[in-house]
């Protein structure tokens, strides 16, 4: 067995990602998972009963400490730099340096490396091997699935926060898993690898609102109402409003498969949109 790795008895898994914890159960990792967020609701049944730290972004590091973790999984765009950075110096209860496991997938291609990093981490436990492997073969089947799909090749404009209004950049996942259904978002900018750009505030007047044709509005991490929509219409007033699911559309690892399809359906439903109106 790998010398970082802790015996199957003595692995605790603390994760500050709701995604991942969503995928962690998934892979048959639950039994081992001792600490999460109050964000990390997925799947209800097999977390209630796991201790809540906080949030992501503020995590009760004195209480996540109390629960002795040997793994904290963290994730570049959901959790604070400073946490990860007081994570680095922790070391666990038997005295060797907790494994701090840092994910970032940028889009749904990433999703097997995902895979790659957890499993060198934790496929060592018993049980999980069959469960990493059953998820591989899920994905590469809902991945050819949405090769096959016809493409929109739209702009869109994906609203994730209202005062003020933030979009996303083409390198976050979001905007990446939408891509691959041919929906460009909009504005066309790179965020970087990390930080505040990766998520653009919208003045308002920004003269290429007028020419918006679609707008996503995603169930999180703003949960967007009526008089929302009302407001959107204003800064975009040309544009349709599309409901998304924010879980499938955000949730890299635990979603993943779910986003391919959420996207192929939303292409496909503009693409028949679009094709109504020029009958």
């Amino acid at each position: 067995m790998p010398e970082e790795l802790q015996p199957a008895s003595a692995c605790r898994i603390a994760c500050l990602v709701p995604s991942l914890t969503l995928l962690l159960v998934r892979l048959g990792l639950g039994p081992w998972l001792v600490a999460r967020t109050g964000f990390c609701i997925h799947p209800a049944d097999a977390v209630r009963e796991v201790s809540k730290v906080g949030g992501t972004k503020d995590v009760n590091m004195a209480k996540l400490q109390r629960l002795a973790p040997t793994h904290v999984l963290v994730n570049v765009d959901e959790n604070r730099l400073d946490t990860v950075q007081a994570l680095r110096e922790w070391r666990t209860a038997s005295g060797v340096p907790l494994q701090l496991v840092v994910t970032h997938p940028c889009g749904p291609a990433d999703h097997p490396a995902l895979l790659n990093q957890l499993e060198a981490a934790f496929g060592e436990l018993p049980g999980v091997a069959q469960a990493f492997a059953a998820e591989r073969i899920a994905f590469a089947a809902a991945w050819q699935d949405s090769l096959a799909s016809q493409a929109a090749r739209e702009d869109v404009l994906c609203l994730i926060w209202r005062a003020p209004w933030m979009s996303v950049a083409r390198d976050t996942y979001i905007s990446q898993l939408l891509a691959h259904a041919g929906l460009m978002t909009l504005p066309a900018s790179q965020g970087g690898a990390s930080g505040a750009a990766r998520y653009p505030v919208l003045q308002g007047d920004e003269p290429w609102l007028a020419d918006v044709r679609w707008v996503l509005l995603p169930s999180e991490p703003y949960r967007f109402e009526a008089a929302d929509v009302q407001a959107v219409r204003r800064l975009c007033p040309r544009a349709e409003c599309l409901a998304v699911d924010g879980e499938a559309l955000s949730w890299h690892g635990g979603m993943a498969i779910e986003g391919l399809q959420l996207v192929r359906q939303l292409a496909n439903r503009i693409l028949n949109r679009q094709a109504l109106e020029n009958t």
